[in-house]
């Protein structure tokens, strides 16, 4: 593609740090937007600038904790301020917890754990909501799960909070829709961000079970997640609504069975 398909528009992308953020922030500079590098991480976002930067494009980072109203209104003035408006908007933020049955979940775990992964993302629709319906267009990209269609023991506050991220994007799509805005979400199943390489190393047998799983037979890498976001930002998925898209090599298609020896 010899056009850049973002060339003079604004994005902003939340959890930027590392992993998927980072790629969806790389992702979108090759394309030409400006891009503002969110993250409760300060230094790894300036260093998804710093690569962007390398790379010919432009960005800035701010520092921001998305489960706080105050500091994601904050956030996103700083984008419009910064880059003179907000046209897509990729909601990537979040945080698994600890891993728990039910009745040894307290209060305080769950909170965390929905705040982090769907408190955070209304907050963030609503500020970036504000800004494209007076302008009358944008793009949203909110991240949901595997575990926004499959359950998972000892994952229920997780995959609580990723259903809601799947019901709150089809929600906000029918409000938006009517007004020159886009609302969907990607799915991804097991990717290789730095975070799950470190977890692979420490447990080999967990990391064994969960990739056998994989219909594909390996886990996605961080790019492959930001495509399906800049595909779903570009004029290619223009008839595109209130959809969730699994990125997740075929672990929600069904069940991976080995064939007979």
């Amino acid at each position: 593609m010899t056009e850049q398909e973002f060339a003079g528009r604004v994005a902003l992308v939340t959890g930027a740090a590392s992993g998927i953020g980072r790629a969806s922030a790389l992702a979108l500079a090759a394309e030409g937007a400006s891009v503002m590098v969110a993250d409760l991480n300060a230094a790894g976002a300036a260093e998804t600038v710093a690569l962007i930067e390398a790379a010919g494009g432009l960005a800035d980072s701010v520092e921001a904790d998305v489960t706080d109203e105050r500091a994601v209104a904050a956030m996103v003035a700083a984008t419009v301020d910064r880059f003179g408006g907000l046209d897509i908007a990729h909601n990537n933020a979040g945080a698994s917890g600890r891993s728990t049955r039910i009745t040894e979940t307290d209060l305080d775990n769950w909170n965390l754990i929905i705040g982090a992964n769907l408190t955070s993302v209304f907050l963030c629709l609503r500020e970036e909501l504000r800004i494209m319906s007076a302008q009358g267009s944008g793009v949203i990209v909110n991240t949901a799960s595997v575990s926004s269609r499959t359950g998972q023991a000892t994952l229920a506050a997780y995959g609580a909070a990723k259903h809601g991220v799947s019901g709150l994007t089809k929600a906000a799509a029918m409000e938006h829709a009517g007004q020159g805005i886009r609302i969907n979400a990607v799915a991804p199943g097991f990717t290789r961000t730095p975070m799950i390489e470190q977890e692979m190393a420490k447990n080999p047998v967990w990391a064994t079970s969960a990739l056998d799983a994989i219909p594909l037979g390996r886990g996605a890498r961080p790019q492959e997640i930001a495509d399906v976001v800049v595909w779903l930002c570009s004029r290619r998925s223009s008839f595109v609504v209130g959809q969730t898209i699994y990125s997740d090599g075929g672990v929600t298609v069904g069940r991976k069975v080995r064939a007979p020896q």
